[in-house]
């Protein structure tokens, strides 16, 4: 793993989520995006340090947007 192919997990999981224009939780973002569960949560933590995620629970899950 590098921090291009980092980069590339976080363009993938920007893209699902400006495509879906909604928040998804974590699962669901996991199989829209097609990522494994390690690849998913590198790519939330490098677009949440760009300041680029919103995060909020709900019914025990992790809802995940695009600010």
């Amino acid at each position: 793993m590098n921090v291009e192919t980092i980069g590339t997990w976080a363009g993938i999981v920007w893209n699902t989520l400006n495509d879906a224009k909604a928040a998804m939780t974590t699962k669901d973002l996991r199989k829209a995006s097609k990522l494994k569960v390690n690849e998913l949560h590198t790519a939330l933590g490098w677009l949440a340090k760009e300041g680029k995620l919103n995060f909020a629970e709900a019914d025990g899950d992790t809802l995940v947007s695009l600010l």
